[in-house]
């Protein structure tokens, strides 16, 4: 991905989300993707998908599952 298409995915993506923290850097060795920040913290990858003439970006985020809250905090009686 380009420096164009990098800002104007991170637009997106902080337009969307309504959060200006969210930061698109390139990866070493990598030219199809970017790592997601918000702040400091690492929260997923965007992939660049270029098939027939289409290009398409798919936004891969990981959740696991210690980093949830507790279940109490968030179901209501």
């Amino acid at each position: 991905m380009d420096q164009i298409e990098i800002l104007r995915v991170q637009k997106y993506l902080r337009d969307t989300f309504r959060l200006d923290t969210i930061e698109l850097r390139k990866r070493t060795n990598k030219s199809d993707s970017v790592e997601v920040y918000v702040g400091d913290e690492f929260i997923g990858v965007v992939f660049k998908d270029e098939e027939d003439g289409e290009i398409s970006y798919a936004f891969q985020m990981a959740i696991l599952e210690m980093d949830l809250p507790n279940p109490s905090a968030v179901v209501k009686s």
